[in-house]
């Protein structure tokens, strides 16, 4: 069944039972309505009755009764045998009680009974004589219900045509309104299927009605999701090309060394050797592959440890000085005590590749510094070069996978596959920190790891690494 079907059904559904309680309210007001003015009709009429009445131990004397033709009145006397002395002149030819039931009632009472085919309602009275308060009669009073009955039959046809023709009505609406209002649904779904039959990710579903609307925030939704496919589908498809084509270099350099080996007839040390580095230059790139990706999912595993920053920068500092060959500077800056709370090893990837990056693009005779310092609540390792900048318009980007700038100047053996970076990026934000990128072209290029000090006391830390021992 479709949803329009299940929206119409059940606004009939909720109409029909608002109709049926309002349509049993209406009857039981009028009916309950209708009966009390009978009933205040044959009251009145035996108030009337009673006052103008003469009683006496002998019986009870009545005047001539000018009542209307709907109220028909019976007198019994107890005294004479409990037969019926006295009617009404509009009621010939009846001697037996309106209701034998309430004949004999110590209070007035109401009922309903048929007098052959006529349905009354009975109003049955005590006679009592004054002041020894003998009852020594009965007063019967009624009045025919046929007005009722019928009153009730017309409306009960008339609540159920109208019910009826309302409902009916009521499901054209609500299916012309549930057809209008899901049509939009309708474009959304055709241009999902063409957009899965096409592949096309670059089409968006166009808006309809407002934005606010629900409709409009789940286009919106929508054309989200397709934004994030496209750009993940450009993504994977950029990163295959760059990874193949990282892949073909070493891969061509081993190749030639191999043929060049079968042409000589011997292994030749330099060929072996230049195998050796490529082999070991894909290792490194498949390895860091694998490290993006751990990250890049959050499931990258991680040690949960105090780490000494300032001892963990003198051994970056001095592996950075190994790299840089003498022919960059490498020298401190500030260098504050602080502890962070993470995984060592990879904090100290995170500095080598920031390292590596500025020796990378740093022209021999150049500086880079590295300096550590706190502030309030948070650490912050700042890696300085003297390099060429990076462009404004590049920044945004530097984190991407493989990603160079053009025209920058490298030392030999410090050039990676452009993942130093994205490695550096994920794994400090699962630190829970941050990378800052301040470049000027032509003076250089900062590069700020903001990460949460750890200020824990001696036997936290001691809390600490038992929880790591565990």
């Amino acid at each position: 069944m479709t949803l329009r079907a299940r929206l119409t059904l059940w606004y009939a559904a909720v109409l029909s039972g608002v109709l049926f309680l309002f349509g049993a309210t209406v009857y039981v007001l009028l009916s309950y309505s209708l009966t009390g003015q009978i009933e205040e009709t044959l009251k009145e009429a035996a108030d009337g009755i009673l006052l103008a009445s003469r009683r006496d131990i002998s019986g009870i004397t009545l005047p001539r009764l000018d009542l209307t033709g709907n109220v028909y009145v019976q007198v019994w006397v107890l005294g004479t045998g409990g037969e019926l002395t006295q009617l009404s002149t509009n009621l010939p030819g009846i001697d037996q009680p309106f209701d034998p039931v309430t004949l004999n009632v110590e209070d007035r009472t109401f009922s309903n009974n048929n007098v052959g085919s006529t349905r009354l309602r009975v109003l049955s009275v005590p006679v009592v004589l004054l002041p020894e308060e003998q009852v020594i009669g009965y007063l019967q009073l009624a009045s025919p219900l046929g007005s009722v009955d019928q009153a009730r039959r017309m409306l009960i046809v008339v609540l159920f045509s109208v019910g009826i023709l309302a409902i009916a009505v009521a499901g054209v609406v609500g299916y012309m309104t549930a057809r209008s209002a899901l049509r939009p649904l309708d474009h959304v779904t055709e241009t999902a299927s063409q957009i899965t039959r096409t592949d096309d990710l670059t089409r968006r579903i166009p808006l309809f009605g407002p934005p606010t609307g629900e409709v409009g925030r789940l286009t919106l939704a929508f054309n989200e999701t397709l934004e994030r496919l496209e750009a993940l589908f450009e993504n994977q498809r950029r990163f295959l090309a760059d990874v193949s084509h990282e892949l073909r270099t070493p891969l061509t350099a081993i190749r030639g060394n191999i043929d060049l080996i079968r042409h000589m007839g011997e292994a030749d040390p330099m060929s072996l050797d230049a195998i050796t580095s490529e082999v070991d230059r894909m290792t490194r790139l498949v390895r860091d592959l694998l490290v993006l990706a751990q990250a890049e999912t959050g499931k990258l595993p991680l040690a949960h440890e105090i780490v000494e920053l300032d001892t963990l920068i003198l051994e970056v500092f001095q592996q950075a000085k190994i790299m840089a060959k003498d022919q960059v500077k490498v020298c401190l800056g500030q260098e504050d005590q602080a502890r962070v709370l993470g995984d060592r090893d990879r904090l100290k990837q995170v500095f080598l590749n920031l390292v590596a990056n500025a020796l990378e693009h740093t022209p021999s005779g150049g500086t880079v510094t590295l300096s550590l310092a706190c502030e309030e609540d948070w650490t912050r390792l700042v890696v300085s070069d003297t390099g060429p900048g990076i462009p404004q318009e590049d920044i945004p980007h530097i984190f991407e996978r493989f990603r160079r700038l053009d025209g920058s100047r490298r030392l030999a053996g410090i050039g990676g596959a452009g993942l130093g970076l994205s490695i550096a990026y994920w794994i400090t934000r699962i630190h829970g920190g941050r990378i800052e990128v301040i470049s000027e072209v032509g003076r250089g290029t900062d590069f700020s790891v903001w990460l949460p000090r750890f200020v824990g006391s001696p036997k936290e830390q001691v809390l600490v690494d038992d929880g790591d021992e565990e």
